[in-house]
């Protein structure tokens, strides 16, 4: 399990609807946010490739995922900087998508989405 609940359980104080509803936010914008992170790094468009990691990176932080965040942090970075960053994106985009996809997975298997 590379995610932890511990941020949303201290936010939620026992509300376990809220808990839920974080989680489902997630699971629903999530995996379109890194579908079109991954085509603006495709298209090169690193102004997309900057709004798109930095909407990324609060969910994954919300879910415990440092690395991950520290990942999103350093695209997001990376996309705000002027230059040909694409190949360093690149490099670091699959580590994002693998965390990603792995947490979805196991997100839907621990709360039955």
């Amino acid at each position: 399990m590379i995610y932890s609940l511990d941020k949303i359980n201290e936010m939620a104080e026992g509300d376990t609807d809220f808990i839920e509803s974080v989680i489902a936010v997630f699971l629903d914008e999530v995996p379109q946010d890194l579908k079109n992170l991954e085509a603006a790094i495709d298209s090169k468009d690193y102004e997309k490739v900057y709004k798109l990691a930095h909407k990324i990176k609060p969910n994954v932080d919300l879910l415990g995922m440092e690395q991950t965040r520290a990942v999103a942090l350093e695209i997001e970075t990376l996309g705000k900087t002027p230059g040909d960053n694409g190949p360093a994106i690149e490099q670091k985009f699959p580590a994002l998508k693998k965390d990603v996809l792995q947490v979805i997975a196991e997100l839907k298997n621990d709360f039955n989405f």
